[in-house]
């Protein structure tokens, strides 16, 4: 675990701050080959707060093997390396937490085995109910999406971007918008409350590569506040 976290994730809710609207990266499935690379060209694009490191069907150790150079990267940029699902691989990785799916264990038992610096985020799909369970839990953020149509993973809830609203209005747990977002249609997103934007498929298959796509959404966030 890094000793000091970019202020802009771990400790912006300190002393009653809501800074502006922070950008938090996905990783494709598939990121072999030359991902590493277009991971920095990313990083080095725009201010980004966190990165998820999401992938399916393989073990740890080949999980542990392909993210390495992946958590140096952030490393590198003071990006929070964020893994996905898999309490045990943050811990194996020393990573700065982890997020959880409703399936994927209770944030509790998240705290104990990685300590309370550790970054720890509950996806709470479109349920307000689930949201004040992560809260109460110790959750240091939840989810909310899927807001737009994505083809990143299957998704059977729907978000409105008024729940947003909602939870920052009566909540200082930061919140993370998810779900087809782009800069073309994040801004009400963020005008609604959300303190981080999730995006994935539109940064990795943007036809002008990564950077090209953060320095879009960057442009977006920096001209959107909060209603």
């Amino acid at each position: 675990m890094q000793d000091e976290l970019d202020p802009s994730f771990a400790d912006m809710f300190e002393q009653g701050r809501r800074p502006a609207c922070q950008l938090y990266l996905i990783s494709p499935l598939d990121v072999g080959g030359d991902f590493p690379q277009r991971l920095g060209e990313a990083l080095g694009a725009g201010p980004v707060a966190a990165f998820q490191f999401r992938v399916k069907g393989v073990d740890q150790h080949e999980a542990a093997r392909l993210a390495q150079p992946l958590l140096d990267i952030c490393r590198a940029h003071d990006v929070a390396f964020i893994v996905n699902d898999d309490m045990g691989l943050a811990k194996r990785l020393g990573a700065d937490g982890v997020h959880l799916g409703q399936g994927d264990g209770n944030p509790n038992d998240a705290r104990a085995l990685l300590g309370p610096s550790a970054q720890i985020g509950v996806t709470c799909h479109d349920s307000r109910h689930l949201a004040m369970e992560a809260g109460e839990a110790g959750a240091d953020y939840v989810a909310f999406g899927a807001f737009f149509p994505t083809t990143t993973k299957e998704t059977d809830h729907r978000a409105e971007p008024k729940i947003l609203g909602w939870w920052s209005s009566l909540f200082q747990i930061p919140s993370v918008a998810i779900g087809g977002i782009t800069p073309e249609n994040a801004g009400p997103l963020v005008e609604a409350g959300a303190d981080f934007i999730a995006a994935c498929g539109f940064v990795w298959s943007h036809p002008d590569g990564p950077a090209a796509a953060v320095a879009s959404f960057i442009e977006t966030l920096e001209n959107s506040s909060p209603a």
